[in-house]
Formats: C-alpha cells, structure tokens, sequence
C-alpha cells in the first residue's frame, strides 16, 4: 500500500495533465488536426536559434568530463556569475554568485526554497488564482496552504484579506507575475501596497515572512507592461526562476533561486538551499544545460507569436459572448465559465474537441484556463468550435 499521503495526491492528480492525456488520446482516435488542445503550456515556438549554437559550440570546445560531471550543488561558479551580471545591469542590483542556486526548473527551485524555509505547520500564503501545484509543493514539507480569495474584477491580488490571513505561523507568500493561469502582471501600486503589509505584519509579530516570486513568464509580456522586479521593493524576497517559457526550454528543466544578501538569515538559506537541491535528490540543476543558458542571456523566444494567438483568441472568444481579462502576460486566457459548474463546461467544451482546464485546479472555479502557446493554425481552426460552443450556451451578445 502507497502512503497514505501519497493516495490523497493520486487521486488529485493534475487536472492539467489529465486533460492533456486525454487530448493524445482523442488525437490518436480523431486525427490531430481535428483535435484543439489548450491543456497545457507547453511552448510552440522553437528555442532561438543561440541555443543550438551553444550547444554545439560547448560540446565542440569542452571535454566531456568537464560538460557532463558533477560541480557545487549551487552550480557552476562561472554561470552562477554571469547570470548575477546579467540581472544587476537588467534591474541595477548587486547580486553576486554566491546569491544564485541554480536549480531543475522552477519547480525544483520552489521545493528547494521550501525546504529550506518551512517547519511543520509553518503557513504559505498564495492568491487565488494561483498554479496547482503550490499545493503539492507546500504539502511536500508538511507546510499548510493559506488561499487569498481571488478579486474577479481585474484579478490583483485581494490586499484586504491577504492583511487578515497573515499570521505568526506565517513563514512565506508565493507569488506568480505574470500570472499562470490568468496572465495579469501585478501592478507596482500592488508590490508596494503587499511590501508595505508585510513589513507591518514582520514587525507586529516579530518574524520573517518570505516573499518567493516564481517568474518563469517575466519576459512574456505585451503592450510595453513592465514586471516589477520584487527584491527591490522588498528585502525579504526569493526570486524562482525558469528558463522553460523564456528560452522555450521546459523539458531541460533549468533555472535557479536569487537569495539577496538583504534577506533575513541569507547566509543560512543559501547554505541550506545548497544542501536541499542534494538531499531532494536533484543533486544540481542539468550540467550542460546551465553552460547553455549561461551563454544566452540576451536571448528570448519570439514574444510576437504568442501575441499574434492572444489577440486573436482573445478578440473572437469575447465577440462570442465569452467573459475574460485581457492577458498583460504568459500564454493563458481565463475565461469566465457560462455556468456555475465550470467542470461541467470543460466536458461540454470536449464534445466539440476543446480541451481547456477548470478553474478549481487554480483555486478558482468558475472559470476555465485556456493554453494559447500552440500554432496559430491551432487557434485559427478552432474558432468555429467555440462559436457552436457559445451558441449551445447562448453566450452571443
């Protein structure tokens, strides 16, 4: 018998993953052009083209020992200390090596963080809508899940109750900007209004409350939005970074933690971030996939695609009758669902071979997500399929 734990996680598994599953499986029985999958966030654009040159150049230049063995459980030196350079002339910060972990993606990042952070029954603060997994994560370290009600009318975070939640078991706040799965970029009038909480809270109970950022979206954005970068606005901040979306990598699964020097007790997260990427059985982040990333952080995949699918979803989907935020950011489209049972609109959807995510996988029911990383034939072609679909609702304005 599994672990009891363990059986509850089973059972709960990731609707996303659910429903991608069951997009190969109509795939294969219907032919996938006539399949329209927007389960997952799975890039369509292919990685610029300075990644395959690094990788070539690297595997050409250095000996297969030196690309492919083991180094500090933090990660190279060099990398760690070009990437440091790289961020302090982007945000006119001061980190140095010593303040990055490189990590098995933003997951691993997040569970290593935790690790490090959390003791039983410490409390971790997310704002709903929030990515699932946040949940898995904070269990994992027997931490307990504090949920922020989500503000419905433009999806920043919900202050007021974030103020009544915090407590002196409260330990962190994890944060997703731009947000997975509704797209909205917290706003600088929000980072400084929650920055200002927290350090009221920190002083009322005489603790360190940790703000994590997971950015795996910062480069994602549209309309010129800028993404405030939080360690500047507020000390006790651990950034969580991937290069899955930026670079178009997310089966390389790389990234890696800032830890500022400002942070309370940095010197023993670092240390102990260090030794949590070992004990968790990452050991260090991929070998040769930290020399490649290092060698293209003027890189970015081509932002233009996924706009071209935003508003192009987004315009059709709200000329349908469909209510939805216009995303700042990332790859996602929330939708409001036309009735109260999303789960049961998601079902419907899947009729008409639309595979989109409820709302309740987020901490938000009510509401669908729907993935527009994929062609734009994709999105082209599914049009009709969502028209039939808001004339079964009478969604049509």
């Amino acid at each position: 018998m599994i672990a009891k734990k363990m059986v509850g996680m089973v059972e709960n598994s990731s609707a996303i993953r659910a429903m991608f599953e069951e997009g190969q499986r109509m795939a294969a029985e219907f032919g996938a052009e006539n399949v329209y999958d927007f389960s997952l966030g799975n890039p369509n654009v292919a990685p610029p083209d300075k990644v395959k040159d690094s990788i070539m150049e690297i595997i050409c230049e250095e000996s297969p020992v030196q690309i492919h063995g083991y180094m500090n459980n933090s990660g190279y030196d060099e990398v760690r200390r070009l990437i440091a350079g790289h961020l302090n002339e982007l945000f006119g910060t001061k980190f140095s090596a010593n303040n990055l972990v490189m990590t098995v993606g933003a997951a691993g990042g997040l569970n290593v963080i935790l690790k490090t952070l959390l003791d039983p029954g410490d409390e971790v603060v997310v704002f709903s809508p929030y990515f699932g997994e946040y949940r898995s994560y904070t269990s994992n370290f027997d931490g307990v899940l504090v949920e922020i009600t989500p503000n419905l009318v433009d999806f920043q975070p919900n202050l007021t109750e974030f103020r009544q939640k915090l407590t002196p078991k409260t330990k962190a706040v994890i944060i997703n900007t731009p947000n997975n799965p509704t797209g909205v970029v917290y706003s600088e009038e929000t980072i400084c209004a929650m920055a200002e909480i927290l350090e009221q809270k920190q002083k009322e109970f005489g603790t360190s409350i940790y703000l994590i950022s997971d950015e795996p979206y910062r480069e994602l954005v549209y309309d010129g939005v800028k993404v405030p970068y939080l360690t500047k606005y507020y000390r006790n901040t651990i950034i969580g970074y991937s290069y899955s979306k930026s670079l178009s990598l997310p089966g390389e699964r790389i990234g890696y933690l800032v830890i500022p020097d400002e942070a309370d007790d940095s010197d023993m997260i670092i240390r102990g971030a260090n030794v949590a990427n070992r004990i968790l059985g990452f050991v260090n982040a991929p070998s040769l996939f930290q020399k490649v990333v290092s060698r293209c952080l003027d890189s970015h995949t081509d932002v233009s695609y996924y706009d071209r699918n935003r508003e192009l979803i987004y315009n059709a989907l709200r000329e349908y009758g469909f209510e939805c935020v216009k995303p700042q950011g990332a790859f996602y489209l929330f939708i409001k669902s036309p009735v109260p049972d999303e789960k049961s609109f998601c079902a419907k959807a899947k009729e008409y071979h639309l595979l989109i995510v409820p709302g309740s996988s987020f901490g938000c029911p009510g509401y669908v997500r729907l993935a527009y990383c994929v062609s734009y034939e994709t999105v082209e072609n599914s049009l009709p399929k969502f028209k039939e679909l808001a004339d079964f609702y009478r969604c049509s304005k």
